[in-house]
């Protein structure tokens, strides 16, 4: 009776451990969130960067056409 106490515990240690061991689901999930947060950033940067480097080149484009004589 003992031993087999002692092998269904252990068996539930195993699986137990087995499951707390395995994240391979949540760290894709943390992942997946870090991709989406810095592709935000990067659509944030580009638009306001963007349109501060199209106001420059049309003032420099305009500094730089030829005066009509």
């Amino acid at each position: 009776m003992n031993t087999m106490l002692a092998n269904i515990y252990f068996a539930m240690q195993t699986v137990g451990n087995k499951l707390r061991r395995d994240e391979k689901g949540a760290t894709a999930v943390e992942y997946g969130i870090m991709v989406a947060g810095i592709a935000v950033v990067v659509m944030v940067a580009v638009f306001l960067i963007g349109t501060n480097l199209d106001t420059m080149f049309d003032k420099v484009g305009v500094q730089l056409t030829p005066k009509a004589t």
